[in-house]
């Protein structure tokens, strides 16, 4: 079934992965496999709700066709998984797409263990998990109070596991296991933790744990280490860019920059493929109103290409697969007032003087500042995201919209990811001030197979 059917509700978003109803959270083990991109995530089937946790499924040949699957993982019955199928990666293990997730048994002792479950066809429709995890739970000696969210990788001809960490005095941290044989791990160390300064300068010390650790490598050999900050609740996203070092029998991450993955309110839990020439990241955006009358929560952003700059700071672009998705014609082509359709791809550059762009009525309103050396986000009375440009770089915004899932990309320094619902009386039009701006503007259409 096509993402892109049509949708009674002007907030939900038709282009981008999301289940057809129900519960969406952190997007697993994205995977290529036999020319497709196959995309997992966290769903409740059941309820627009954060429990009952399945992996559902989606796949692509382009990301821009999504098909909808049958759900891969479920909860087994009296298993290591039974309170839910929770995040991981697909790793291909001799030849066979292997799910590596984190199992919660019955007891909710909130400690996860770490599962697998093997493709049984080649289309990946059929999982069979194994009856016990191969992981139980945290190493001894630790005094982990929060584990979960397993990513495999491989170094130096070896495969290794990252596991996302939080530890009885408060320190949030990235556990390192050995794996070289999938079923069978070894404790390898703490690979990077709060403590690391790079990290505590980048992220603060409000995390007690780290989640959904992620890691690349870019095709000159920086490594970034992609984290999600726990405090209780989701509290935001972070990277840090170096080198992976070789230490005894482990590694360590020797971090040069850190910083925030996205400045938006709603955005959480990336995950990441690497390819051969690039680094794909999806990310989830979490409702920020009560998602039940609506019958949906929850969507995966649009595919997003990860690199690291000379400097070490992330360079974050929209996938340029998702002009795919762009009308024939674009709507608008000028400075002005124009409506809106529900979906649409939007390119503002700011040659002189400054630029303004207003969509969603004031709610929304984006600053771009050649004279200031400036792009400036705000969204409604939060404090606004200014993002510093340096002297020779014309101010550019890209706003991806599908729905309520708005994601501004400020050229490929910074994005902001947010959730703007409909209110009643609106007329959703765009608002373009400057004389030296260029503007162009397509609606998203359903893509046709060329």
């Amino acid at each position: 079934m096509s993402l892109a059917a049509p949708v009674q509700d002007p907030d939900a978003p038709r282009f981008r992965v999301r289940p057809p109803a129900h519960w969406i959270n952190d997007p697993n083990g994205p995977f290529r496999w036999r020319g497709r991109y196959h995309l997992f995530y966290q769903h409740n089937p059941d309820a627009p709700v954060h429990t009952n946790i399945h992996w559902g499924h989606v796949s692509s040949p382009d990301l821009v066709h999504w098909e909808h699957h049958p759900i891969a993982l479920t909860p087994t019955p009296g298993g290591p998984d039974e309170a839910g199928c929770w995040s991981g990666c697909v790793v291909d293990d001799g030849g066979v797409p292997t799910a590596v997730y984190t199992g919660v048994d019955r007891h909710h002792t909130g400690l996860g263990s770490i599962c697998l479950a093997r493709a049984t066809d080649p289309d990946l429709i059929g999982w069979q998990p194994l009856p016990t995890p191969v992981v139980p739970g945290p190493p001894a000696g630790e005094d982990v109070t929060m584990f979960r969210d397993p990513f495999v990788f491989r170094h130096v001809g070896r495969r290794w596991a990252l596991v996302g960490a939080g530890h009885a005095n408060g320190t949030p941290s990235v556990l390192l296991y050995d794996c070289r044989d999938l079923a069978d791990w070894r404790f390898a160390g703490v690979l990077v933790d709060g403590d690391d300064p790079v990290a505590a300068e980048a992220f603060g010390d409000k995390a007690v744990g780290w989640e959904c650790p992620q890691l690349s490598v870019t095709p000159g050999g920086e490594w970034m280490l992609v984290v999600s900050l726990w405090d209780g609740d989701p509290c935001s996203t972070g990277y840090l860019t170096g080198r992976l070092l070789s230490v005894d029998d482990g590694l360590a991450f020797e971090a040069r920059v850190g910083g925030r993955l996205d400045h938006g309110r709603d955005f959480y839990a990336p995950a990441l493929l690497q390819e051969a020439d690039r680094t794909l990241m999806w990310g989830w955006s979490w409702e920020a109103r009560d998602p039940r009358p609506a019958g949906w929560a929850g969507v995966l952003t649009a595919p997003r290409v990860v690199d690291v700059r000379p400097d070490g700071a992330l360079r974050v672009v929209p996938a340029p697969e998702l002009e795919l998705l762009r009308g024939p014609e674009p709507f608008v082509t000028a400075p002005g007032r124009t409506p809106l359709p529900q979906a649409y791809d939007l390119l503002v550059t700011a040659a002189r003087g400054l630029t303004t762009v207003r969509v969603s009525g004031e709610r929304l309103t984006i600053g771009l500042d050649p004279d200031g050396r400036a792009v400036t986000v705000r969204y409604e009375d939060s404090a606004p995201v200014v993002v510093p440009l340096q002297d020779s770089e014309e101010p550019t915004v890209r706003v991806l919209v599908d729905g309520s899932l708005y994601e501004v990309f400020v050229g490929d320094r910074a994005t902001v990811t947010q959730r703007v619902y409909r209110r009643s009386g609106d007329a959703p039009e765009l608002v373009v001030t400057g004389a030296g701006a260029v503007v162009t503007g397509w609606e998203l259409v359903p893509p046709t197979r060329g």
